[in-house]
């Protein structure tokens, strides 16, 4: 049996999410930990760099979204790993909170490029009944690449963080753009069909009976149709929700187990290697179990996980806590994450999605701003994380009832 492309694109788009992750991601805090120290730079002003981020995302995301539905995204991804690249290279040469903030958005614009969303929309048009297994063997690649962060923090402890960025910035180059000339716009671009199949699955008309879901849409939404859906801005709620913990624990854990535990940048990156382990395990479990289970109720339950690993990472009396922090913390995003774009691909078919993911992205964008900024601000105005951290973990459990009042929409006959 001849293997299918699509899953040579899943092992591709694995590869460009394990370059995001070690060199950019997951590596920001390291950073933001080394720059506070050298250059005298507050957390405020050094989290408004990942807040302008996330701003070029909400910018960008419908004008993203207009251009994949339009040309498809694997030129994009092609230009988006340069574009990346050149922003690492470029903050190795900083000297300036400007310069910073310069290759902050630069880098921001590149993984836009070449990140989650293009990488989703890609795999949606090649899977369906695969979908959620697909996008989780995607998103493993972010957790892998967070097993890479005590390797970055090392570079950076023996040859200091301009190294880092310039070999981080050649490296996204010059293993990116191969892996992302595998991606293909379509199956049908390669005379294939959707997982593989000799047939298109309408006009075969089966059901996954040993699922017992059938995960094509009665009708294609649009994205105008989308929008007028209660399950469009739950789903984008709770995805902004989730952010809010995430980036601010991206951005500011490293410094907070430094400066308010009291341990060291290595071994605040090995904590931080243990909780892309704990996401590496919640992607497994997302391959095994979001092409089976409600996706909506597994994300309201993540939701309350990443609650719980937030408050034992605010709190940490004992290594033990930490740990604790990256079991729970890491298995929700891990699971969590790949289901994302899979329950809107499942609501509201492939057609749009394109622009109903770049649509989300302007929203969810809030959550990504909110976390870092919120966690920075308070803790300067109080003098350490608690105070940010705590309030985050409240919004994320608030994330929860959120997904879980994001029931599929149906879509009448009569909608034009």
């Amino acid at each position: 049996m001849k293997f299918f492309y699509g899953w040579r694109m899943t092992a591709a788009s694995c590869g460009i999410q394990f370059l995001l992750a070690a060199l950019v991601l997951q590596s920001f805090g390291l950073y933001i930990a080394t720059l506070s120290d050298e250059m005298g730079w507050s957390k405020t002003a050094l989290s408004a760099a990942a807040a302008l981020q996330s701003v070029e995302a909400a910018i960008i995301g419908p004008l993203l979204g207009w251009v994949v539905d339009r040309f498809g995204s694997p030129v994009m991804i092609r230009f988006g790993v340069v574009i990346m690249g050149l922003g690492l290279c470029g903050l190795s040469q900083i000297d300036s909170l400007a310069g910073f903030y310069a290759c902050a958005i630069i880098m921001a614009i590149g993984t836009s490029f070449c990140g989650y969303f293009p990488l989703s929309v890609a795999l949606v048009q090649w899977f369906e009944r695969h979908r959620a297994r697909a996008l989780a063997i995607m998103s493993s690649g972010l957790a892998l690449g967070g097993l890479a962060v005590p390797l970055v923090a090392w570079v950076m402890q023996t040859w200091g963080w301009r190294t880092a960025a310039l070999s981080s910035g050649l490296a996204a180059i010059l293993i990116g753009i191969p892996l992302s000339r595998v991606m293909v716009r379509r199956p049908q671009d390669l005379g294939l069909q959707m997982d593989g199949d000799e047939k298109p699955w309408v006009e075969a008309g089966m059901h996954d009976s040993t699922r017992h879901i059938q995960t094509t849409p009665a009708r294609e939404f649009t994205a105008r149709q989308a929008l007028q859906t209660r399950a469009f801005w739950y789903l984008a709620a709770g995805h902004g929700m989730a952010l809010v913990v995430v980036t601010a624990v991206n951005v500011h854990a490293i410094s907070h187990m430094k400066e308010g535990l009291g341990y060291t940048v290595a071994q605040a990156g090995f904590i931080i290697m243990l909780m892309t382990l704990g996401q590496l395990v919640g992607v497994m479990l997302g391959a095994w179990l979001g092409d089976k289970f409600s996706k909506r109720k597994i994300a309201a339950v993540c939701m309350l996980s990443h609650a719980l690993g937030l408050l034992m990472l605010t709190f940490a009396p004992s290594v033990a806590w930490l740990l604790a922090f990256s079991a729970f913390h890491g298995v929700a995003w891990g699971l969590r994450g790949p289901l994302m774009q899979a329950i809107r691909a499942d609501y509201f078919g492939r057609n749009s999605i394109g622009m109903i993911m770049g649509l989300s992205a302007a929203i969810i964008a809030i959550g990504q701003v909110a976390g870092p900024m919120v966690a920075g601000i308070l803790a300067d105005l109080t003098g350490d994380y608690r105070w940010g951290f705590s309030v985050l973990a409240f919004v994320a459990a608030l994330g929860s009832v959120a997904f879980w009042l994001a029931i599929k929409p149906e879509l009448s006959r009569a909608d034009p």
